[in-house]
């Protein structure tokens, strides 16, 4: 580049440039190591004043069966499905809840009997299907797999694929998330919000680790405040960590209590507007109802109705007592998925054992939480999305499912193009094309396609999609289309 050129370069597109030089040239974790730096180049201009999202990942911990969440109908399938899924985990027929999809390509599916508001929400169009995702280094067949080529490491490891899932790095250790790369690429647009961006239910996680930008942990009652301290004894220690001092790290210290202690109060008053259960037109339910009959406490219910009301919050300007957000980012989580034994009671059952109850809490919560987003009218703004450490086995070990890989996922809101399925239904046959030799199916949709199509509706443009997503070149194609 001579002088001339050089001048002629923008600020922001000499910076662009420069990022995009040290993501060639370096390591992801230095590239991404001053993201104060990009912030200045990335105020993206297709963000405006009024433009407001929020992304809400729902993560399944222990690795959902989503060989049951969806079942083929057609009978010579479904007789398949049958075949191989029998005798502890194979459902009725009868029993799956029928879904019309605008593109089925041939094929016809139903819900597990206790995701009967999951299917009332899909065949509304707000909710859409995604086939066969998973942790990919690229994009990788039977062949190579058998081959031991280009498959992630510790593949079938709980703590690795949920980290895996949630930086979308498997190949390479990464300090950061994939949402939490986004609010570092975004925090130009909101420099100075009360709260920080990243709201976590459930504490750390990885999704929401950024390097610029931190996560706010908050419980399902609001945020997490000093219980042992309250009026004269909160306001002493207010004073105390005022106080100044000479010890910088002292003083750090001091300052970052009191921000936490501010931070309590300002988020707990401005969710005070929804506190009342009369305030939601349809109630989140505080327990759930298998489809087997009985009653068990929900424990996603409360994570999403803390999220709604944060996001009323959020989206409420200052003036009005609100947070006047653009963009926010939660997670949510239950864990229970790890299903080797108890997963169904097996033939003749009256109900349908644990994974019966977990998705019964997912399908009666998502439900409530969407009802509530289209009370709010942010319908088109708030998109949910599931994920998990990955599928399970096809066959059964003889009382539940052992960890696989490829699994399907659940997209929702009112910008989804719902009613429609996105990526490759795998071939259910153990030793088939889609099989790595044990009914584990290898994915056809990478997680960096997903979340890069997520990230994208998200406000992430083109330029920067790479350095959130640093593996996404190696996948086609990049959005897959269902936002």
């Amino acid at each position: 580049m001579d002088k001339r050129e050089f001048a002629n370069l923008s600020r922001r597109e000499f910076l662009r440039r420069a990022a995009c030089a040290a993501i060639g040239t370096t390591a992801l974790t230095s590239a991404i190591s001053d993201l104060r730096l990009m912030n200045a180049a990335v105020a993206q201009s297709n963000i405006g004043p009024n433009d407001y999202k929020a992304l809400v990942c729902i993560f399944m911990i222990g690795g959902n069966d989503s060989n049951n969440l969806i079942v083929p109908t057609a009978n010579a399938e479904y007789n398949n499905y049958a075949s191989i899924r029998t005798p502890v985990l194979a459902l009725p027929q009868s029993s799956l809840v029928p879904i019309t999809s605008a593109n089925n390509d041939g094929h016809t599916f139903g819900f597990h009997p206790a995701c009967k508001e999951l299917a009332a929400l899909f065949n509304s169009g707000q909710l859409a299907l995604l086939f066969n995702v998973g942790t990919l280094v690229q994009p990788v067949n039977r062949t190579q797999y058998l081959m031991g080529q280009f498959t992630p490491p510790q593949l079938f490891s709980h703590a690795d694929q949920i980290n895996q899932w949630q930086t979308s790095i498997p190949d390479q250790l990464s300090p950061t998330g994939w949402g939490g790369r986004c609010a570092d690429l975004l925090a130009a647009v909101q420099p100075a919000t009360p709260i920080s961006p990243l709201v976590t239910m459930v504490g750390a996680n990885s999704f929401e680790i950024g390097n610029t930008v931190s996560q706010y942990s908050v419980s399902s009652s609001g945020a997490v405040a000093l219980n042992f301290m309250s009026g004269a004894r909160l306001q002493a220690l207010t004073n105390l960590l005022g106080l100044p001092s000479p010890n910088l790290q002292m003083q750090a210290y001091g300052n970052t209590a009191n921000h936490a202690i501010d931070t309590t109060a300002l988020l707990n008053n401005a969710i005070i507007p929804t506190a009342s259960a009369s305030y939601w037109t349809n109630p989140f339910p505080a327990s759930i109802t298998p489809p087997g009959g009985g009653s068990i406490a929900s424990a996603l219910s409360p994570q999403l109705k803390m999220v709604a009301r944060l996001i009323e919050a959020g989206h409420r300007s200052a003036a009005a007592g609100g947070f006047g957000m653009q963009r926010q980012i939660f997670f949510v989580a239950v864990g229970g998925y790890d299903l080797h034994t108890g997963q169904t009671l097996g033939p003749g059952y009256t109900t349908l054992g644990t994974h019966a109850n977990l998705l019964a809490d997912l399908s009666q919560s998502m439900n409530a939480f969407q009802n509530a987003i289209n009370q709010l009218q942010l319908a088109p703004n708030v998109t949910t999305f599931t994920a998990s450490d990955f599928g399970r086995t096809f066959p059964s070990n003889g009382q539940g499912s052992d960890h696989g890989w490829g699994s399907h996922h659940l997209i929702l809101g009112g910008a989804v193009k719902g009613q429609n399925t996105y990526g490759t239904f795998p071939t259910l046959a153990v030793n088939g094309p889609d099989d790595t030799g044990v009914g584990r199916w290898i994915p056809t949709t990478a997680t960096d396609q997903y979340f890069a199509t997520l990230a994208t509706w998200f406000g992430i443009d083109s330029d920067n999609l790479t350095t959130v997503f640093p593996n996404l070149g190696r996948f086609s194609p990049s959005n897959l289309g269902f936002i």
